[in-house]
């Protein structure tokens, strides 16, 4: 049985958008185990004293139960360029533990730091991180993500990006595209100009 993840963002000690998660990891186990006791995360993860300070990615594996929970420090990747690649049936609308397609999708970035996947012609995220696009007045972000991450929920919600349909050919009507997800906030993420897009 393929197991589950959430991860969740660690900062001096809070759990970031921990309500997202719960509503997700909710979501995932009414669709894949609807007969499982409910699981609450916040009654499961017990912080250690180690991981009271700083940024720290808790990694929560699941089915029906939890197998798993992890501490690790973390540290932002460096994203300056981005490479499309295609695939026409990858699903990832749940948080598997198992990764695959994903990652054999972004062993094709080539020279880039990371990827844009597109699936039938429509934009929808990177290896590991949703995307959103800016016009030169406000963020959008594609109505077709792989996976609906807490952070584009939370962002949406409360009004900081709106949802679109966008297509290939039009990334090229953007000034530069962002990548946010549980670990990275919309203040603090990468952003690269469209012509560093390849």
């Amino acid at each position: 049985m393929c197991q589950l993840v959430e991860s969740l963002k660690l900062k001096d000690g809070m759990i970031r958008n921990l309500d997202y998660h719960q509503k997700r990891m909710n979501a995932a186990m009414a669709e894949l185990f609807p007969k499982a006791e409910k699981i609450e995360l916040r009654n499961e993860i017990s912080i250690p004293e180690c991981c009271r300070s700083g940024i720290y990615k808790v990694r929560v594996s699941y089915d029906q139960t939890i197998k798993q929970i992890d501490f690790d420090s973390y540290s932002y990747r460096n994203i300056l360029s981005l490479k499309v690649v295609h695939h026409e049936s990858v699903d990832y609308h749940l948080k598997f533990n198992d990764r695959q397609i994903l990652q054999e999708l972004y062993a094709q970035r080539g020279n880039c730091d990371d990827i844009i996947i597109i699936k039938h012609g429509w934009v929808s995220d990177s290896f590991a991180a949703n995307l959103l696009f800016y016009d030169g007045e406000k963020w959008f972000t594609p109505t077709t993500p792989l996976l609906k991450g807490t952070k584009r929920q939370f962002l949406l919600e409360h009004g900081f990006i709106s949802e679109m349909e966008i297509r290939e050919e039009d990334i090229r009507n953007f000034q530069k595209v962002g990548l946010v997800n549980a670990m990275i906030d919309f203040d603090e993420m990468p952003v690269v100009p469209i012509n560093q897009i390849f």
